[in-house]
C-alpha cells in the first residue's frame, strides 16, 4: 500500500496543472474513492456529527463522524432534537444521526464521453455531479476564491458535491487511459479551474430541464419564512401543484417579506447554475456551482439547489430560498420562462414571469 500523503504533498499535488494529470500520485489522489455499497447513502455535511445510540439527541453517544463521511442511510424517522423544528434522525449502521447533519447521496459512477459537444457559440457541457463527492485538483493557482483558498490552506481537498451543476470547457485523458474533465464556471466564477475525474459527472440532458406546465400561464410561488413553517407551495391559478420544505434566512429581514400592495417579486433572472459569493469574514459565504437558481430580488435573493446541509424546515441562508436538489430542479423547470440549453441563463425584461410571494405570520 502506498503511504499517506503528507499535508505538504497534498498541496504540491493541488497546486500541479494540466501537465501533472498523467502523474500516478495524482491519479490515486483525485480518482473516486470506493464508497459504501448502498442503496441510499448519507454524507456528513457538518464538522463533525454525534452518533446516538438511539434517535434522541440527550440518549448516548456512541462515537462520531467527520466531515464528507459516507454512510449507508437505512431509514429515516422521527426523534427528538430540543429547540429545533428538524426532529429526524437517520438510521445508519453505526447509529443514530440527525437528518439535518446528513446529505442524502447516491454513487452513480459515469461513462466519459469521448468529445465535448458544441453548444451553441461555446463548446462544452453541462453535468451534474453523481457520486458523493469528487476531489479536484487546481489548474491554475494561485486560488482566486476563499473557498479554494481556506481547503488548501488548512490541508483540505478541493471537492465538488454531490448535485452540483457545473460546466465542463475541455477533457483530457492520462497515461493510464484516465478520462478527466475541466471544471470552469461560466457564471460569476472568480476564475479558478479545475481537473477531476470524470466518472464523477452526468452530462445533463434536455429532458433534465424541459419545462413542466409550459401551457399554464397563471402560476406563482407562495414562500412561507415564518420561522416554525419555511414552506414553498406552487400554484397554478388557485390548486396547488407542489410543496416543499425550505430553508430561507436566518437574520430578521434577510429574505424580503413581499410588500402588501404587490402580487410578488417576478423572477428576474435563470440560471442552471452559477458561483455565489458574498459577506465578510465570519459572516461571508463563497460556493461554487449552485444549482437551479432563480432570482427574484436584487443580485443575490433567489431560491436554488443546497448541498452543503440537509435542515430543510428551518432558517439556515444569508436571504436566499434554499431547497433541496430535486425541489429545486422541479421549481426551475416550471416557473417561466424557461431557459435556453446552451446557455443555462435567461434574464427576464418585463413581464412574463413568475411572481415569487415571500409571506411571514
Amino acid at each position: 500500500m502506498n503511504p499517506p500523503l503528507t499535508r505538504r504533498q497534498f498541496l504540491q499535488l493541488t497546486s500541479l496543472a494540466l501537465g501533472g494529470l498523467a502523474l500516478r500520485p495524482l491519479r490515486r489522489v483525485f480518482s473516486l474513492p470506493d464508497f459504501p455499497q448502498a442503496e441510499r447513502l448519507g454524507r456528513v455535511a457538518d464538522g463533525r456529527v454525534e452518533l446516538k445510540v438511539r434517535p434522541d439527541h440527550e440518549s448516548e453517544t456512541l462515537g462520531y463522524l467527520y466531515d464528507d463521511a459516507v454512510v449507508p442511510w437505512l431509514r429515516e424517522v422521527v426523534g427528538y432534537r430540543p429547540g429545533r423544528n428538524n426532529q429526524r434522525y437517520v438510521e445508519t449502521p453505526q447509529g443514530y444521526v440527525w437528518a439535518a447533519d446528513l446529505q442524502p447521496v447516491e454513487v452513480h459512477p459515469n461513462e466519459p464521453v469521448s468529445e465535448l459537444p458544441q453548444m451553441g457559440e461555446a463548446r462544452g457541457m453541462w453535468v451534474e455531479v453523481t457520486v458523493p463527492y469528487v476531489d479536484a485538483a487546481l489548474d491554475n493557482p494561485p486560488a482566486r476564491s476563499s473557498w479554494v483558498k481556506h481547503r488548501l490552506e488548512n490541508g483540505l481537498p478541493v471537492r465538488l458535491y454531490y448535485s452540483q451543476i457545473l460546466w465542463v470547457d475541455d477533457l483530457r485523458v492520462d497515461s493510464d487511459g484516465q478520462v478527466w474533465y475541466r471544471i470552469n464556471e461560466r457564471y460569476g466564477s472568480p476564475g479558478d479551474i479545475f481537473w477531476a475525474d470524470a466518472r464523477a459527472f452526468r452530462p445533463l440532458t434536455p429532458e433534465d430541464c424541459s419545462p413542466i406546465h409550459p401551457e399554464v400561464e397563471n402560476k406563482r410561488i407562495v414562500v412561507d419564512i415564518t420561522y416554525d413553517r419555511q414552506f414553498l407551495s406552487c400554484y397554478e391559478g388557485n390548486t396547488e401543484v407542489y410543496f416543499c420544505r425550505i430553508s430561507a434566512g436566518r437574520g430578521e429581514g434577510s429574505t424580503p417579506v413581499t410588500p402588501p400592495y404587490s402580487d410578488g417579486f417576478p423572477i428576474w433572472r435563470k440560471l442552471f447554475s452559477v458561483h455565489m459569493a458574498g459577506g465578510t469574514n465570519a459572516d461571508g459565504w463563497d460556493l461554487p456551482g449552485i444549482a437551479w437558481t432563480s432570482l427574484f430580488v436584487g443580485e443575490g435573493v433567489a431560491i436554488h439547489s443546497t448541498f452543503w446541509h440537509n435542515n430543510f424546515g428551518e432558517p439556515m441562508s444569508h436571504g436566499c430560498v434554499n431547497a433541496a436538489p430535486a425541489d429545486a430542479r422541479w421549481i426551475f423547470r416550471w416557473t417561466q420562462p424557461d431557459v435556453d440549453f446552451a446557455l443555462g441563463d435567461r434574464t427576464i425584461v418585463g413581464s412574463g414571469s413568475t411572481l415569487v410571494k415571500v409571506i411571514q405570520a
